[in-house]
């Protein structure tokens, strides 16, 4: 039997993708926070739900504790824990989301990885760490906190592989785009409550809110990434990184000099 662990099992993604592993026959140890949504996953076959924080390492020695009492090995650990941000830089508690993020989508990585690396070594499984779009793009205006943090994602997953590989353990980089989750609710509820804070950007925001409604608007299926996670699990030969769900417009946008760009969102906004 092949166990997997998996962060961030309760959010949008996460549960879709927890489930279409389960139907596969893994076993998963589905954590989150969300009571509701881990006793949900907890009714479906093949899926132990497990009540832990990433940002808590007390938390999380708990969670080691249930994975024990079912085996000493781990077919694969998947990080999807994950939290957004949308704010300025300059104003309101800036300092105290980007900290939070960090917590949550870097270190929370960092403490999972390090806690369980015996049982993946045991098992001879695999890391599969959930980065993002924002994790390659050129860094947008109001997301510092979210860019830095998948910015950082990816300089620790390339630094682990780079390492495992003397071990033969594989470190693979998801990089998702834009998909239709309760995700993109917090975004756009972040940039109304930035808004309407902004003592410097009322203009630039307010020309900034239909662009930003019809990027939401466009997410693409969670069952897209749900695929694409199963070849990263599966897969003999893993690739080093898989993207999915990035606009046309945006990975067009990354050919662009960076005067340029910065040239393009300034026009843009002072239309």
């Amino acid at each position: 039997m092949d166990y997997i662990f998996f962060t961030g099992a309760t959010g949008g993604l996460g549960s879709a993708c927890v489930k279409a592993l389960a139907v596969r026959g893994y076993t998963i140890f589905a954590v989150g926070t969300n009571r509701e949504k881990l006793a949900e996953l907890g009714e479906l076959p093949n899926v132990i739900p497990v009540m832990a924080d990433v940002s808590d390492g007390e938390s999380l020695q708990s969670a080691r504790l249930i994975v024990e009492g079912y085996t000493g090995k781990l077919y694969a650990v998947v990080n999807f824990a994950g939290l957004t941000g949308f704010c300025s830089m300059v104003e309101g508690d800036s300092v105290e989301l980007t900290e939070k993020l960090l917590q949550v989508n870097v270190m929370g990585m960092v403490r999972v990885n390090r806690l369980f690396f015996d049982m993946i070594h045991a098992g001879r499984g695999r890391i599969i760490n959930c980065s993002s779009e924002a994790g390659w793009m050129t860094p947008q205006p109001f997301a510092a906190p979210y860019f830095l943090s998948k910015y950082a994602v990816e300089a620790y997953s390339d630094s682990l592989r780079r390492e495992l590989m003397y071990l033969d353990i594989p470190v693979i980089k998801l990089q998702p785009g834009s998909f239709k989750t309760r995700l993109l609710d917090d975004i756009n509820d972040q940039f109304d409550k930035t808004l309407s804070e902004t003592q410097f950007y009322k203009k630039v925001l307010t020309r900034m809110k239909p662009l930003m409604t019809q990027e939401l608007s466009g997410g693409s299926d969670p069952q897209k990434l749900a695929a694409v996670l199963i070849k990263a699990v599966e897969s003999g030969h893993p690739r080093l990184t898989y993207r999915v769900g990035t606009g046309k417009l945006l990975v067009l946008l990354e050919i662009l000099p960076d005067r340029l760009l910065d040239a393009m969102y300034k026009a843009m906004m002072n239309r």
